[in-house]
């Protein structure tokens, strides 16, 4: 199984989008999304994958074919509601890998590889809700960082309420 991991450049957006859509379809039953008038989900944060210098939108795909996305912060500055004591922090805003793609060790390749391509401290954030994403992400991570030197913290404030494990993948 050949996984590539590439950025979507913005000519190319209207294909995040459309993996937005499924996303949210998705995780609707536990984030509580609803759809517009038009009969989609909002993301508000969309456009910005492509003017603000710290994300990065990546496209996933298996043997040719779309798998998902990944939507990435780097090297937040601490003053913005991080849990690390870090001067910067990662942060995987959202992860959406194609049900067909799941349970195949697809998610854990692309987690691993932008863990090693930027190597640092990182949060990654679930909601309560979602125990399926936290039972994966508990799984990864505690493979990844083999020492156990990864954190799991409760955050509950008017941004975020749920489970954060924060970890340094420089420190493998």
């Amino acid at each position: 199984m050949n996984i590539e991991i590439t950025l979507v450049p913005y000519e190319e957006k209207t294909v995040l989008y459309n993996l937005l859509q499924l996303y949210r379809y998705d995780s609707s039953e536990f984030d509580g999304h609803v759809l517009n008038n038009h009969g989609l989900y909002l993301y508000k944060y969309f456009d910005h994958q492509w003017t603000d210098e710290y994300r990065r939108p990546y496209l996933v795909k298996v043997d040719g074919e779309i798998a998902g996305f990944v939507l990435i912060s780097l090297d937040v500055p601490k003053e913005y509601m991080k849990l690390s004591t870090a001067e910067k922090t990662n942060t995987i805003s959202d992860f959406f890998i194609m049900r067909k793609y799941r349970r195949k060790g697809v998610g854990r390749k692309v987690a691993y590889s932008l863990f090693e391509q930027y190597c640092g401290v990182w949060e990654v954030r679930q909601t309560f809700a979602n125990k399926s994403a936290y039972e994966f992400w508990r799984q990864i991570i505690s493979n990844y960082k083999q020492d156990n030197f990864y954190q799991e913290k409760i955050l509950q404030n008017e941004k975020w309420n749920g489970p954060v494990f924060v970890f340094d993948s420089s420190r493998v």
